[in-house]
């Protein structure tokens, strides 16, 4: 059942992210920007651990899951270190993800010519 409902959960967020496409004049980064925040927010009233839980890898791939990644990994470290925790701890989850996205952006930018 894991299965259907992470199947669910990621259309469901593509389909919300395409109807903000469709109908406002919001660019998509602003949609990219507006799901990072939403995960983040639903991760502060532990809404989005419970999406984890239910639906598995379904709610751990989309941009959502970044948000969630960033405010679960600072509340973390902010409870072992304190207020300079939540500086350091923002990109304790995440760090992984940031540089294999800057390292592919890199080989790419070798292999193809980027626009200006």
């Amino acid at each position: 059942m894991i299965y259907v409902y992470a199947f669910l959960f990621c259309g469901i967020t593509c389909m919300i992210s395409q109807l903000i496409l469709d109908n406002t004049k919001l660019t998509p980064g602003h949609v990219t920007s507006l799901f990072v925040v939403m995960g983040a927010f639903l991760d502060i009233f532990g809404i989005y651990d419970k999406f984890v839980l239910y639906c598995g890898a379904g709610a751990i791939i989309p941009i959502t899951s970044f948000g969630h990644l960033l405010i679960h990994g600072a509340m973390d470290i902010a409870g072992e270190k304190g207020i300079l925790g939540l500086a350091f701890g923002i990109f304790d989850l995440t760090s992984a993800g940031i540089s294999v996205a800057i390292v592919a952006a890199f080989l790419l930018c070798l292999l193809f010519k980027p626009k200006h």
